[in-house]
């Protein structure tokens, strides 16, 4: 199988977005976030292509604008604010950078390497490298970031595309396997003007082909369940996905406005149960208020009577309790230390054995709660708890 380090990562982001793009080969058309990518990498390989000079700001802005397509953005002010990203974007890397302190080794280099064995199988994991370096005492693997969130430290130090971009690098330069320390591997995110690098050990390279190889057979197992999360609203695929395309029906059944109907009702429903939930709090709190300034224990109204309960929750000393119920052959009825399961096997026990019990156990929480029921002339009913 051959694979591309994106299309790894866009079946780890989601199956069915995989099964799309690379088994089904329906093309999705590329989003704006793409696009705006695809050219802030593009203004990115400008800056530092090899030349007698390289190009000034006004020159990698020159060329922003010259290949900027407004036609992405309906909405004006959309438009504008892209673009203006844009700017600010390479302005702010200008800042931080002068093309000429550096020494680029390659652009965009492209790489296919083989992972697996006769065992496994023989897979080939094939990509781009945005820029490699020559630093003062090795190497530095650079890919830039256009998205808006920015990792932790701790995810560069696992992030798996650089350490497949290190694995090729080292493919090409095998000599420098001897020299990890010296090779750094970034991630540099352009919209925060941030670089955040690491290095990489010899384990964390050995164990590289066993974390393709995991992805590569539940794919090859064809488990291609759709996945929900933020990056749906990125997605091309929405029309045909199970999870979307009912928002994009074209025709609506009589069916099809029952369903919709019966899902705004059940979320009325939730909303109004969590705006039940805040004023019964509220009305709780108003009456326990008033129990204790006037130190009662039952408020009368003119039907309803809500009265006060102190709830008690224990937790119990394990060893104690099981050295008073394992002699009396009780202490495999007893799976889950809580008073519901010893409330069972209490009354079977002798007195003296039930006040050790009692010592075993020592109040974890105490909480008030409130019941309300019908006056006299409606008795009968249940109390209904409101805590």
């Amino acid at each position: 199988m051959r694979l591309s380090y994106s299309s790894i990562e866009s079946y780890k982001t989601c199956p069915l977005k995989y099964r799309f793009q690379h088994v089904d080969r329906i093309k999705e058309p590329k989003s704006k976030e793409q696009v705006f990518g695809t050219l802030i990498h593009s203004v990115m390989r400008f800056i530092h292509a090899p030349a007698p000079s390289q190009p000034t700001l006004d020159e990698a802005l020159n060329m922003f604008s010259q290949n900027w397509n407004g036609e992405l953005y309906p909405d004006e002010r959309e438009d504008r604010a892209a673009f203006s990203q844009g700017v600010k974007i390479i302005q702010e890397y200008y800042r931080k950078n002068d093309p000429n302190d550096f020494t680029v080794v390659d652009l965009e280099s492209r790489f296919a390497i083989e992972i697996g064995d006769d065992v496994t199988g023989r897979h080939v994991i094939a990509g781009t490298i945005d820029r490699i370096d020559v630093t003062s005492d090795g190497y530095e693997i650079i890919d830039y970031k256009t998205g808006k969130k920015m990792p932790s430290q701790d995810k560069i130090d696992n992030d798996l595309q650089l350490s497949i971009y290190l694995k090729a690098f080292l493919n090409r330069y095998p000599k420098e396997t001897e020299h990890l320390e010296r090779i750094t591997v970034s991630l540099y995110f352009l919209r925060h003007g941030v670089k955040l690098s690491s290095t990489r050990t010899r384990e964390q390279l050995d164990a590289l082909d066993s974390r393709f190889l995991d992805v590569i057979k539940e794919i090859e197992a064809e488990k291609f369940e759709p996945v929900l999360s933020a990056l749906c609203d990125y997605c091309g695929y929405q029309k045909i996905c199970p999870l979307w395309k009912h928002k994009f029906l074209e025709e609506m059944t009589v069916e099809d406005d029952d369903a919709g109907k019966a899902a705004d009702e059940m979320a009325e429903i939730r909303d109004r149960s969590k705006s039940d939930r805040r004023r019964i709090a509220e009305l709780q709190e108003i009456l326990l208020r008033y129990m204790e300034q006037k130190q009662v224990e039952r408020v009368f109204s003119g039907s309803n009577i809500v009265g006060k309960s102190l709830r008690k929750t224990y937790s119990y000393d394990e060893d104690a309790l099981r050295s008073v119920l394992e002699p009396l052959g009780k202490w495999d009825a007893v799976r889950k230390v809580d008073g519901i399961a010893l409330r069972g096997i209490l009354p079977l026990i002798p007195s003296s054995d039930r006040d050790r019990v009692e010592k075993a156990k020592t109040v974890e929480k105490e909480s008030v709660t409130l019941s309300i029921k019908k006056s006299k002339e409606i008795e009968g009913l249940d109390d209904t708890v409101i805590s």
